[in-house]
């Protein structure tokens, strides 16, 4: 009999885990600062790596912002501290839970789906809207759309991808994917609206002559679906982290080159925790392998990440900066250009460790290093609403029009020196 109550509890101990810890929203701020001189910089660094802190934008030129999101508990002692510090301030939300709760009222208000299948890009899609949308594609144009099942996800979760070709084989391809970080929504709906200028805007046709492209919207469907769910700040991945309240690793740690090198955490409750080794998350082994398999022909790649306005490239574990620095500055300096011309919008262009912040185990940094990509790219696109990640959904399109005419940039480029021509 004892035995049994023994092996009762030890199975009720592994059904029902430790309750996940989650930093909480309700009464969190998030504050905006401005940092005018080093010492003010240096005063605010430390608070990433505080429980019940996250420094959501980093700001490396004097006068610009860092946002920080802190916990109702934190606040006052973080307000102290600005104030002894002289550091100039604004409250973007002081109630972050509030400012969830009204995106969510907007997106229960809001249609993703067109009546056709297609995505409205009038709310942001649940990632089932978005596997919906991908299947549309490839059935509705499948003279140039085919599928692409990657693999299973930690959740299950198939993580789908879309070719765009117009047949051929061996032709240079461009590789572009988003929500590798699953609360960054404008970058699925990103990727999603340049699928869809792809497959029914004929004056595109020209970007599939001579070069493939790869599109995968969201990497990271198990966070992704998280954020809609349960917890809208949701960063990582799902993965359980055995002997931790805290799941999840952030993919964009998680790959081989220079792994928790520097700008990475071993602490599985920090949102920038590399994981226990280098791709040990079934998200990141996804994506190495399909860059393996596929390295005679990809040529350039695109991380899309928000929130900043920054083209980076690596490295992001050494600001000593890579040889072919100035094409890779060139071709982004080139796209940003491009897509200024829809209402102004400018980026900041460098390195991922000389104009943001250092981050070993990024996957442009890998797939450069270990896929033999020369251009690898992580594309931080705008934020905006009350704590960044929440952008409008009335920006989907004017976000996706000026980063489609960057995108343009980069597939005229590979065309250009990668084509079937050449």
């Amino acid at each position: 009999m004892r035995l049994l109550l023994v092996l009762l509890f030890a199975g009720l101990a592994l059904a029902n885990p430790a309750q996940e810890y989650l930093p909480s929203l309700e009464g969190a701020k998030v504050y905006h600062a401005t940092i005018e001189s080093e010492d003010k910089l240096s005063a605010i660094i430390p608070y990433r790596e505080k429980q019940g802190y996250e420094i959501l934008k980093y700001g490396q030129v004097l006068g610009d912002e860092v946002h920080i999101f802190v916990t109702a508990d934190n606040v006052d002692a973080f307000e102290s501290f600005l104030l002894e510090n002289n550091i100039r301030y604004s409250v973007a939300t002081d109630n972050v839970q509030r400012a969830v709760d009204e995106e969510a009222a907007r997106q229960r208000n809001a249609s993703a789906i067109r009546s056709n299948g297609r995505l409205s890009f009038t709310a942001y899609p649940r990632y089932d809207a978005v596997v919906d949308f991908l299947r549309q594609a490839a059935s509705d144009r499948s003279d140039i759309a085919s599928l692409l099942n990657l693999g299973l996800s930690e959740e299950g979760r198939i993580i789908y991808g879309l070719k765009i070709s117009s047949g051929g084989t061996n032709k240079p391809a461009v590789l572009v994917e988003g929500a590798l970080h699953s609360r960054e929504w404008i970058t699925v709906s990103s990727v999603a609206y340049f699928i869809n200028e792809f497959i029914e805007n004929a004056n595109n046709t020209d970007l599939f002559q001579s070069i493939d492209w790869y599109f995968i919207p969201v990497l990271n469907p198990d966070g992704y679906e998280y954020t809609h769910t349960n917890y809208r700040l949701w960063r990582k991945t799902r993965k359980v982290n055995p002997g931790s309240s805290c799941r999840g690793v952030d993919g964009n740690r998680n790959f081989g080159h220079y792994w928790m090198e520097i700008g990475a955490s071993q602490n599985p409750c920090d949102d920038t925790y590399a994981g226990p080794e280098a791709f040990s998350e079934v998200e990141t082994q996804v994506l190495r392998d399909f860059v393996l398999a596929n390295a005679d022909t990809i040529k350039l790649y695109l991380s899309y990440h928000s929130y900043g306005n920054y083209f980076l490239y690596p490295w992001g574990y050494t600001t000593d900066l890579p040889d072919n620095d100035q094409e890779l500055r060139d071709l982004a300096q080139a796209a940003d250009d491009a897509q200024a011309t829809v209402r102004g919008t400018r980026y900041i262009i460098g390195s991922i460790a000389t104009a943001l912040y250092y981050a070993a185990g990024g996957s442009s940094d890998w797939v450069k290093a270990g896929g033999g990509v020369e251009l690898s790219y992580t594309v931080e696109l705008q934020g905006g609403g009350l704590f960044g990640f929440d952008i409008p959904a009335s920006e989907i399109i004017p976000v996706g029009q000026e980063s489609f005419l960057g995108l343009r940039v980069f597939g005229e480029y590979i065309a250009t020196k990668y084509g079937s021509t050449k």
